[in-house]
């Protein structure tokens, strides 16, 4: 074992290449210097793994070259280049960075130097801790130099524009999500009535949340191209999610009414002000009276955007009719932090926006899913058949007698939402509850709601 211990003393390539040339088994001279020296000499796996000279492949399990390394397959988010503008661009990486930690000129000028400090390896906090520039700041300059843009290329007039250079970018942040023509109108809007931040937040969720309302009370009175007019039926949507009399329901009116700007508008407003009522209302329990089923598409974030909000004990459908009639008929909200307490214990419950239909449920609903939405009578080879849904149903209305009208009941074994007329020719008198609402799933990127010409 002399030549181990010359190896051990010298540590070296040299000889341990001179070994392994006389070696005839390779695998064994390597086990050996392991056993003698407690672990692997250093540079014997290079010798091993890295020279086909020593050894055929056929002679040893071990790879004749070694794997490759993995790759980093997640690379960080760069945003892409923004130009920068003309007196920044000879500037080099503290340039930058000084400038911006001194807010040297308009902040419209300096926020493309952020994009530019992250393309050079720069992260948010980098950037916060040497310039003091937070990171929620960072992006709201990002993106509201990216509105300003968009409006300046749209043409927007120059004095308008004028009043967002100092402090506008918190304002046009609030508008990123409008199109280029709504932003134009919501601008002149904010300058002309100087809304703050949350003004400016309230204005563009008004606007982009007014097309799918269509199917709520008095939506036709108000004008969709005058953001004022987005804004009153915002507030006056938000009135009937409050008790008649009480004092929110009021302030929310009035509120509406300040802000409407078409005469139909205000007129609306007005008569609900003074406690007159729709068609529907003043007709009370006349059963000839048309029965509407708002459907309505769900959007992430709405529930937390309420200002009141239903809770709705949930039975699937396949769990079938007794399950539905034994859940809890009623759910109360008390005390000084509005605890929702039920008549009973249920496993599963769904929390909805206090829509119109659902803030005048006072006791016996429930939502039962269904997978597949061709249990409602909608119109053949719809894409949104095969979709899942929530109806929403009324217990305390078991009795088929409204014209029109939509209930969920047991057709031919099976839970299905029927009309009136079909279900007394088929002498159904009296079913689960009638239908109120009807609750598709969200659709991002979608505003799509079915008019009254979807339905059978």
């Amino acid at each position: 074992m002399g030549f181990l211990q010359v190896i051990f003393e010298r540590d070296s390539k040299t000889v341990i290449k001179k070994l392994l040339s006389n070696a005839p088994n390779i695998l064994e001279i390597s086990s050996m210097i392991r056993e003698k020296s407690g672990g692997p000499l250093p540079g014997e796996d290079a010798l091993l793994y890295s020279s086909n000279s020593f050894w055929d492949k056929e002679d040893h399990p071990y790879p004749a070259n070694p794997p490759p390394q993995q790759q980093q397959l997640y690379q960080p988010f760069r945003p892409p280049p923004s130009p920068l503008p003309p007196k920044f661009r000879s500037l080099d990486i503290p340039g930058r960075l000084e400038v911006l930690a001194n807010r040297l000129g308009l902040w419209f000028e300096y926020a493309p130097l952020i994009p530019s400090l992250y393309r050079e390896g720069f992260t948010p906090p980098s950037i916060e801790e040497i310039t003091g520039v937070s990171g929620v700041e960072q992006n709201r300059l990002i993106v509201g130099s990216q509105v300003r843009d968009s409006l300046v290329q749209s043409n927007t007039d120059e004095e308008l524009m004028s009043f967002f250079d100092t402090g506008g970018a918190e304002l046009l942040y609030e508008i990123r999500l409008l199109s280029a023509s709504q932003r134009a109108e919501a601008v002149r809007y904010i300058v002309e009535n100087r809304l703050d931040a949350k003004g400016a937040q309230d204005l563009a969720r008004a606007i982009k949340d007014f097309p799918r309302r269509q199917m709520d009370k008095g939506w036709s009175r108000f004008d969709y191209g005058l953001p004022g007019d987005c804004l009153s039926f915002m507030y006056y949507r938000q009135s009937r999610e409050h008790r008649n009399p009480s004092e929110e329901r009021t302030a929310a009116l009035n509120q509406a009414l300040e802000l409407a700007v078409s005469e139909s508008a205000r007129n609306e407003v007005l008569r609900e002000l003074e406690g007159g009522k729709d068609e529907t209302e003043e007709k009370g329990d006349d059963l000839g009276a048309p029965v509407r089923v708002p459907v309505v598409t769900m959007h992430s974030g709405e529930v937390a955007e309420a200002s009141s909000v239903v809770f709705l004990p949930v039975c699937k459908a396949e769990e079938g009719v007794e399950l539905i009639l034994e859940a809890p008929f009623e759910c109360r909200s008390g005390g000084d932090f509005g605890v929702v307490e039920a008549e009973k214990e249920w496993k599963r419950w769904v929390v909805l926006p206090g829509w119109e239909p659902l803030a005048r449920l006072k006791e016996g609903g429930i939502a039962v899913v269904f997978n597949d939405a061709s249990v409602i009578p909608w119109k053949a080879n719809r894409w949104y058949m095969e979709e899942a849904i929530i109806v929403v149903t009324d217990r305390s209305r078991k009795e088929v007698e409204l014209d029109g009208a939509f209930y969920l009941a047991m057709v031919d074994g099976a839970l299905k939402v029927d009309r009136e007329s079909e279900l007394k020719e088929m002498g159904v008198k009296e079913c689960i509850g009638t239908v109120i609402l009807v609750v598709r799933p969200p659709k991002y990127g979608t505003s799509d709601q079915l008019s009254d010409e979807d339905w059978e």
